[in-house]
């Protein structure tokens, strides 16, 4: 990974295709209430050890994925870290689940760290939460799993056939034993839309220098190669591990994420390229990069990298006192149009305000990633950083979510208030006319101090019908013992 404090303005990559545009309007969407997902952590309890200096978060949750089941669009589960350490990981990973839509929730441990029951006894910590369901209804889950003191280090997965209420014992995919030379990282999972019982996992695997054993965010790594392990049985088993992307010059991915093209059964992986990144950033040709590689075999087989923009990141900052933020700066997220195939990436980038603060880019495909538009920007431009976006199509409407300090007076130099925002294109992301205020403002300096005040490296959102779900982190103001919260609304342009 690379230390998040390297960015610079790499030049532009303007590609062939519709340009998307930004139209502010007057249009809204409607919200359901707001509901709280997360409770009173259950691992208030567990004892694990802390490396020097490290700080525990009790009660805070980060990092948020949501899936909705096929099956039953009323049973939603989302998975977030819970109680977060300062110095990467938390005390586990928990999954909430809901049966009437998200208006109440249930919460269970995940069997994903040594907190947990069944949790493996090796690791007292874990990370990078995610869940997919399949179209039979079984949902599939991923951790990274390491030690806070230690090498150690895993990406586990695991099944619930009862919409998140119970987990399977947790299945090694990968397994790193006492060695600093190796660190898996920033995996995700995948569940097939159409064949039941198979589903995608992908991830980067660091290789030394790098941050292990405690995950420092994006420490410097000479090589990091994607890894691709697939399951058929439902979870049961899973397949060894295999490199799809290459490492060659220094080259290494982050943010990997798999997207299903149900009409051919094409997968496009997805992720931040990070080309000839030298020492201290000092030898970087290409730097950050949004690019995918795709297979039409199930993953067997897949193509060289492609880019599809620079990712011109500069990271985000309290404009009045500079304080870091931690943010999905250079984690690309992907989503795709079940009904036409049509492709979306948005990432953060600053190319339009000449590099001085990110705000959010898209970028679309029509014809299988093989051109892409120009990057243009869907975030509503207010002159401060709008970060951490996701996408998702619902009906062929294209949905975005992120934050922003659009309500940060000048003189503030006590609190962050910060905004979760919701935008919206009609099918086939033309135009996004539809900027709807979801929560804040909320202080962001109450959130846990991760490399920068951290909710995740990213956010909950997904397709509900013709509506979108949307699971993230609101941060309690001044609220020590208990600083952020998932939270849970349902979005319809």
């Amino acid at each position: 990974m690379i230390v998040r404090g390297l960015r610079r303005a790499a030049l532009l990559t303007m590609l062939p295709g519709a340009l998307i545009l930004t139209m502010p309007g007057a249009y809204a969407a409607t919200l359901s209430p707001l509901t709280t997902a997360s409770g009173l952590t259950p691992f208030a309890r567990c004892t694990s050890s802390a490396a020097p200096d490290a700080m525990l978060y009790p009660d805070a949750e980060v990092e948020p994925w949501v899936a909705v089941n096929p099956n039953d669009s009323k049973n939603i589960v989302g998975v977030w870290q819970q109680d977060r350490w300062s110095d990467g990981g938390s005390r586990g990973l928990v999954a909430g689940y809901s049966t009437n839509g998200g208006k109440t929730w249930r919460e269970t441990a995940q069997p994903f760290s040594a907190c947990a029951a069944g949790g493996p006894s090796r690791y007292d910590r874990a990370s990078d939460p995610w869940v997919s369901f399949g179209p039979d209804g079984t949902a599939y889950s991923v951790s990274i799993s390491f030690q806070g003191v230690g090498f150690d280090n895993a990406v586990l997965a695991t099944t619930s056939t009862d919409g998140g209420a119970t987990w399977t014992a947790p299945k090694t995919l990968i397994e790193d034993l006492g060695s600093p030379k190796f660190f898996n990282d920033k995996e995700s999972v995948t569940a097939d839309p159409v064949h039941a019982g198979t589903a995608y996992a992908v991830w980067d695997r660091l290789e030394s220098p790098n941050g292990n054993p405690r995950a420092v965010a994006h420490a410097f790594a000479f090589t990091g190669p994607t890894l691709f392990s697939k399951t058929t049985d439902g979870g049961a088993t899973w397949s060894a591990p295999t490199v799809i992307v290459p490492t060659a010059n220094r080259q290494q991915t982050i943010g990997n994420q798999i997207v299903v093209d149900p009409r051919t059964g094409t997968l496009f992986n997805f992720f931040d390229l990070i080309l000839n990144t030298g020492p201290n950033g000092a030898d970087q040709l290409h730097g950050l990069n949004v690019a995918f590689t795709k297979s039409v075999d199930g993953g067997a087989t897949w193509t060289a990298p492609r880019i599809v923009s620079s990712l011109n990141s500069v990271g985000v900052r309290d404009p009045n006192t500079g304080a870091d933020v931690r943010t999905g700066d250079i984690i690309p997220e992907p989503a795709i149009d079940p009904a036409t195939g049509r492709l979306y990436v948005v990432w953060q980038d600053s190319r339009f305000n000449g590099g001085r603060y990110d705000e959010v880019a898209l970028s679309a495909s029509d014809d299988g990633g093989a051109s892409w538009s120009a990057p243009a920007r869907v975030s509503a431009p207010h002159g401060v950083p709008a970060f951490t976006p996701s996408v998702r199509v619902a009906n062929g409407a294209v949905g975005v979510t992120y934050y922003d300090f659009r309500s940060l007076s000048a003189g503030n130099t006590t609190t962050l208030p910060t905004d979760y925002w919701f935008t919206s294109s009609a099918p086939g992301g033309a135009a996004f006319a539809n900027e709807t205020h979801v929560y804040g403002p909320f202080d962001m300096t109450t959130a846990p101090n991760a490399e920068g005040f951290f909710t995740g490296d990213y956010q909950g959102l997904a397709a509900l019908g013709s509506s979108f779900a949307s699971l993230s982190i609101r941060a309690n103001d001044a609220s020590t013992a208990n600083r952020t919260d998932a939270v849970f609304t349902v979005i319809t342009p």
